[in-house]
């Protein structure tokens, strides 16, 4: 009997699965390939939200396990997916530039922003108010990362590329049976395909539509990562990818001519040479209003689990939160609270019969 069936093979389930693996578990991945958002994500890590200069959520305990995370994977792979590179938050006033320096004091914020401005000038990019500097930044090239771990797992008979039927699951007293597998554990790992999952579908799982860009632009001599109101990432070679649009509404992964029209007018906001679109790509990331991600245990069923909710910050939230599910399971430690799936526990009262409760 395995002990970790794992629906869904994105930066999600990749995460469980090396937990699972460094831990001397036996697991198998099922993925259809029916989501894209860990693929085409931006894959920027960033332990502040420079919106409104706040911390990220429990930023400090996440960029501690991802950084050990992604060391591991790259050893175990032999490539190369986490690269540091300085995020740079232009200004665009004084007042942003004394925001920022009222920010930097705060306890939880001041080892993650520099308190000396950068002045320094890039072609192309107006910049008469200087920026600030994040620290501990960088980017995963997600689809890189992606298609070395499957190759991985395919080599090691540990992922069918195959829909999941939730109709085939047979409860057992030690698990579950599906089709000819038998598991102590399953993890649904699915994005925003869990709105298709009976199990966890109740849960207020609002997916946001992105779109980002590969641009050439060989005007623009970038070795930085510039943040406004969208972000210009560098990739050599005169490339960078440029993002991202947020749709409420649109559902699906298919670029829009709106999405492409709003990320021109923004790229022109902040950068003054020519570029050619070379890709233009789009994704819905499966985030929850309460910004939080979604770890916990069906309250009927013990043996399904679920690892959802990870939204525009998939990079950090992964790993921290693969670990955290897993020794929820194996360890029966705690999850976070503001986590963990019983904080919507009304809204699971509610899909029950009279009968059931």
């Amino acid at each position: 009997m395995l002990d970790y069936l794992i629906v869904g093979s994105g930066l999600a389930g990749i995460s469980f699965a090396e937990v699972a693996l460094k831990n001397n578990k036996s697991i198998l991945l099922l993925d259809d390939k029916s989501q894209n958002s860990s693929r085409v994500a931006g894959g920027l890590y960033n332990p502040v939200i420079l919106k409104r200069f706040s911390e990220v959520w429990n930023a400090k305990e996440q960029l501690g396990l991802m950084n050990d995370f992604y060391n591991q994977v790259e050893g175990k792979l032999n490539e190369k997916f986490n690269f540091k590179m300085p995020v740079l938050r232009k200004f665009f006033s004084i007042e942003e530039q004394n925001n920022w320096f009222a920010a930097s004091d705060k306890i939880n914020l001041s080892p993650f922003l520099s308190t000396k401005l950068i002045s320094k000038k890039y072609n192309s990019i107006d910049s008469p108010y200087d920026y600030g500097e994040v620290l501990h930044t960088g980017y995963v090239d997600t689809a890189l990362l992606l298609d070395a771990y499957k190759k991985y797992l395919l080599q090691n008979s540990l992922l069918r590329e195959e829909s999941f039927d939730t109709n085939h699951i047979e409860f057992l007293d030690s698990g579950i049976q599906y089709k000819d597998i038998q598991a102590r554990n399953v993890i649904f790992a699915e994005g925003f395909g869990m709105h298709k999952n009976p199990f966890f579908n109740y849960l207020p799982l609002d997916g946001t539509k992105g779109e980002l860009f590969i641009i050439k632009a060989p005007d623009l001599n970038l070795d930085v990562i510039v943040n406004t109101s969208v972000f210009i990432l560098p990739l050599g070679d005169d490339l960078f990818k440029v993002g991202a649009t947020y749709n409420w509404y649109d559902k699906t992964a298919e670029p829009t001519e709106e999405g492409k029209q709003e990320l021109v007018e923004r790229i022109k906001e902040i950068i003054t040479c020519d570029f050619e679109i070379v890709k233009h790509f789009a994704g819905v990331r499966p985030t929850v209003a309460d910004r939080r991600p979604l770890l916990g245990t069906h309250e009927k069923h013990k043996s399904l689990h679920i690892l959802n909710g990870l939204g525009t910050r998939g990079v950090m939230l992964g790993p921290a939160m693969a670990q955290a599910l897993y020794d929820h399971i194996e360890n029966n430690i705690p999850l976070d609270r503001e986590a963990d799936i019983k904080r919507f526990h009304k809204r699971y009262l509610k899909t029950l019969t009279s009968d059931q409760r």
